[in-house]
């Protein structure tokens, strides 16, 4: 079955730990998808607005599965917006205010929103990553589409925080690994796996026609759903359990790598 789209998650994925990748050798691969009828999907836990900014010369017309999933834009418009409820997120902010060992931004459609009483070490990290973020006094009266939550967590809380959330708030939110030091709160059957369905059903693209590249636990379900799923080399064991291939590592331009053979026609994409 031919490919008809790629997917790709961005950090410790498509972006080398410096945050950048090959430009030039990826968009003269964009050049050859576009002539092979091949459709390129970014999905990230990052916000929109910052994964624009990484394809400046082709933003408008790819298309983003940003917020994990919460947020689905193609060619520059709107396709699927997740919504928490007023009294969702007011009950979500609630218990994670009663976690300390926590840092949370509320992640919007307008904007993310980040407490003014963190550190600056954080707020500067935060920036990094929600490129329209605004500091406020309490998550209480925001007025926005609210359909994510970042946390920031140290890596040795995690193991025990993600699983206290899970019991607290599953029914709410679901609290997913993001792979560098985080954990992100999504609505239920809200993830990546679930904007590309929405892409595809739009496209006709059937899930064997998809190949998706990701490296930790917030691209489960897209790795589980898509024909040719890949892990990077360096993902995580049960990441890699879950996929069909394995791509070289994100610094080492893994996912690059594996598109030429989508191009070239060679294995295992014949």
């Amino acid at each position: 079955m031919s490919v008809k789209l790629i997917a790709v998650d961005m950090d410790g994925t498509f972006l080398s730990d410096a945050k950048t990748y090959n430009r030039e050798r990826f968009l003269a691969q964009y050049a050859r998808m576009k002539e092979q009828g091949i459709r390129f999907v970014v999905a990230s836990g990052n916000q929109y607005y910052q994964l624009i900014s990484f394809f400046p010369e082709i933003a408008r017309e790819i298309a983003f599965v940003a917020e994990n999933g919460g947020w689905v834009v193609n060619a520059g418009e709107d396709v699927f917006n997740g919504e928490l409820s007023k009294e969702d997120f007011a009950t979500v902010a609630a218990v994670l205010s009663n976690v300390p060992e926590v840092e949370i931004i509320a992640c919007g459609k307008n904007s993310a929103y980040t407490l003014k009483s963190y550190n600056d070490s954080f707020k500067a990290i935060a920036a990094q990553y929600y490129h329209r973020l605004e500091m406020v006094d309490n998550f209480d009266n925001l007025n926005d589409i609210f359909f994510k939550f970042g946390l920031n967590v140290s890596d040795d809380e995690i193991p025990r925080i993600q699983p206290m959330l899970h019991e607290k708030l599953g029914d709410i939110m679901v609290p997913v690994t993001t792979g560098h030091g985080s954990i992100d709160l999504i609505i239920p059957g809200v993830h990546k796996a679930n904007g590309l369905r929405i892409l595809q059903q739009h496209w006709g693209i059937d899930n064997g026609e998809v190949v998706a590249f990701g490296d930790s636990g917030n691209d489960v379900e897209m790795l589980r759903q898509s024909g040719y799923s890949f892990a990077m080399a360096n993902a995580r064991p049960h990441i890699k359990e879950v996929a069909r291939f394995e791509a070289p590592h994100n610094n080492h331009e893994g996912v690059l790598d594996v598109i030429e053979k989508v191009l070239n026609g060679e294995a295992p994409f014949h």
